[in-house]
């Protein structure tokens, strides 16, 4: 009897083996699989996590308002009208404002249809001048020069570069203090609030046509230390 014990016991090993073998095959297989699923539901999350930290940008860039951000790094419609265009003044107020520190982002020479300068202008409509200052900027008897600048507060420090609406009451210093003397001659525009900017850029300029860049010497020009 106990001679045959080690055949018996050989034989019966012989059997357990592939049994045991599957059963750790089937073990290590639904491990794998377990592992397999975690690593799985980890990428998904790290991919879910990544395409939201990339999808955040182009999510806050298609909010972001054409005139900028309120209060912060702003953008404003300027326009030399045709009166400015004849005297050759275009450079000294681009050089005003490039001087102030702030970034051209748009620029080009247009004659207003009359449905644009009626847009532009339908805050003024039934004031008695409104027919004439249309005619005038349509007239073709020189071009309007369209411009949208870049910067901080730049909406009202703008207006301030302009000076008042009447030349005669403008400080000197200002555009108008120091070219103009005649209210219906007084040869730029300026957006006055951020709603009148988002409105005339998005009247005179597509997205395509404003320019996002970066100046060399921002930080000298931006800096608050």
């Amino acid at each position: 009897m106990f001679a045959r014990f080690p055949t018996a016991a050989r034989q019966a090993i012989r059997t357990a083996l592939p049994a045991a073998r599957r059963g750790f095959a089937t073990a290590a297989t639904q491990s794998t699989s377990r592992w397999t699923a975690v690593a799985a539901v980890g990428a998904g999350v790290v991919g879910a996590s990544v395409l939201a930290i990339k999808s955040q940008p182009a999510h806050a860039e298609a909010q972001k308002s054409i005139a900028g951000v309120p209060g912060g790094i702003e953008r404003t419609f300027i326009a030399v009208k045709p009166d400015g265009t004849q005297r050759f003044l275009i450079g000294e107020i681009i050089k005003r404002f490039e001087t102030k520190g702030y970034k051209l982002v748009a620029i080009k020479a247009i004659v207003p249809s009359r449905t644009l300068a009626e847009k532009h202008y339908e805050d003024l409509k039934g004031r008695p001048f409104f027919n004439g200052l249309v005619k005038y900027m349509t007239s073709g008897a020189a071009p309007v020069i369209a411009m949208v600048w870049e910067g901080k507060d730049v909406i009202r420090q703008g207006r301030r570069l302009i000076g008042a609406t009447n030349p005669l009451e403008a400080q000197p210093g200002t555009i108008r203090g120091d070219f103009c003397i005649s209210v219906g001659r007084n040869i730029i525009h300026g957006s006055d609030s951020f709603e009148s900017a988002e409105k005339e850029i998005g009247l005179w300029f597509g997205k395509s046509e404003v320019i996002e860049w970066e100046f060399g010497n921002a930080e000298w020009v931006t800096a608050d230390n």
